[in-house]
């Protein structure tokens, strides 16, 4: 069992969580005082003891799946289940004929519409093992064999099946839809037995490190902000208001701990004279730390759009840790966005009104990093001041335009320090099109940003007390 617990804590690290070794100890003896043999009270003490954030517990149950999950069922009873005779006209290799198919398409109609978990177990074991076409010893991940057996069962066509059963057509408009998610909550059942008793036959065959490598996904603080699907996006946004949250709250008491400054000599000799001279209570100077204002450049094109919109997200988030906050977008041509997130503005809307109203597009809508600051300099420059940090958002690729140095070298000069973000990884800088090192030498700081991690860490660094005071010293 230890080495069993060594394992799974190991494939936990290897997934991104963050499980030191005391936490493994502390699970380790929290099973001391348990059932070893009910596993629900089994899994939540493992999730109480290693699971720090809500976030990562998708990833902590898809490890414990394979770790400690069932083990597979037997088919020897399927015959005596109204599921088809496995032998049906124009069985092939890897997968089961059409006429099981069918039996199995009937028999899941039949579990779901009347609501029979026998029956749908007996589906699910019966798809994996005539329609899936698992073959011991293939390096082939699940999701392969579930799309297999999935495909041959059709479960769009089954969906209208049930909703016409059900009585769908005769009612009214909101009841047909909460018809048809009843449907899909059922058939999600199924999706997911049925994927849970394909990684029991994998564990079984191939081993639950083999397995664990190959379901192994991004945390969603890692995953990559340029190339995220539409899944993943959602687990972004969900994952960005608790961490502007955390921000605020951790800023708020670093600088409250930073507010005493200098020594104070005379307050202090003045407060020895009660002690008879002794320096035994130093005095200090009260900190008035300064805020800054932030100018924030954002390529919204498409390339980086989704970038951008999480650093502005973020951004605003923590608006009060600056004096004043200015936003500007631009693809070829750049234009002010700060009113589009004025006080009780939502924030999805006003990124509607960035793509429908702004004056981002001067010539046909690729990048032109040089033009739009050059309009800058000409629009906008009294936006900046000594107390200024800009901050660019871009990948600094221009589509072999001009940069115009001599505009961004400008703004440089103009604000009291500049930092660049960018959402490519660092090998594919000065790449193709990308102009990087022009713009590198006149910033301050050169970021790669391609996820949330990367963003916390950035936006912490730059609003600490203790940064902030040194930009502004």
């Amino acid at each position: 069992m230890i080495d069993m617990l060594t394992g799974f804590v190991g494939e936990l690290r290897q997934a991104g969580l963050p499980v030191s070794m005391v936490e493994a100890i502390d699970a380790a003896k929290a099973l001391e005082h348990i059932d070893m043999g009910d596993r629900h009270a089994f899994k939540h003490t493992l999730g109480a003891t290693l699971v720090k954030h809500a976030r990562h517990y998708s990833a902590f149950e898809t490890a414990f799946e394979v770790f400690f999950g069932l083990r597979p069922r037997s088919g020897e009873d399927l015959a005596s289940l109204p599921l088809g005779s496995g032998d049906g006209e124009g069985a092939g290799a890897g997968g089961g004929g059409g006429g099981d198919a069918e039996a199995l398409a009937e028999a899941l109609f039949r579990a779901v519409k009347d609501e029979d978990t026998a029956l749908l177990a007996a589906v699910v074991l019966a798809s994996v093992e005539r329609l899936a076409g698992m073959e011991p010893g293939r390096p082939v991940g699940g999701t392969y064999y579930l799309y297999r057996a999935l495909r041959r069962l059709d479960l769009e066509a089954l969906t209208e099946r049930l909703f016409e059963a059900m009585g769908g057509v005769d009612l009214g408009q909101l009841e047909q839809r909460l018809l048809r998610e009843e449907i899909e909550l059922r058939l999600e059942q199924f999706r997911t037995e049925l994927r849970a008793e394909i990684r029991r036959r994998l564990v079984a065959d191939r081993g639950a490190d083999a397995v664990a490598k190959t379901l192994r996904r991004p945390l969603v603080e890692d995953i990559d902000l340029m190339h995220a699907g539409r899944a993943e996006l959602g687990e972004i946004e969900r994952a960005v208001h608790p961490l502007t949250r955390k921000l605020a709250t951790r800023m708020a008491q670093r600088r409250k701990q930073a507010k005493n400054g200098r020594l104070d000599m005379r307050a202090t000799i003045r407060r020895s004279i009660s002690a008879g001279g002794a320096l035994v209570d130093p005095r200090f100077r009260s900190r008035r730390p300064s805020r800054p204002e932030l100018v924030v450049l954002s390529d919204i094109s498409g390339s980086v759009a989704t970038f951008a919109r999480f650093t502005l997200q973020l951004v605003y988030a923590l608006a009060h840790e600056f004096t004043r906050v200015r936003s500007f977008a631009f693809i070829d041509a750049i234009d002010e966005v700060t009113e589009y997130f004025g006080t009780g503005a939502e924030f999805g809307s006003a990124l509607a009104r960035i793509s429908s109203e702004a004056e981002v597009v001067w010539l046909d809508g690729h990048s032109d990093y040089g033009n739009a600051f050059d309009q800058f300099t000409h629009r906008y420059f009294k936006a900046l001041s000594p107390r200024s940090v800009v901050l660019v958002t871009g990948d600094a690729r221009s589509n072999y335009h001009d940069p115009n140095i001599g505009a961004f070298g400008e703004i440089a000069n103009a604000a009291r320090s500049v930092h660049w973000l960018n959402p490519e990884a660092r090998r594919y800088w000065d790449t193709g099109d990308s102009i990087m090192s022009s713009y590198a030498p006149l910033c301050d700081g050169v970021h790669e940003v391609r996820n949330l991690r990367q963003l916390e860490a950035f936006v912490e660094s730059v609003t600490l007390p203790t940064v902030t005071s040194r930009i502004l010293a």
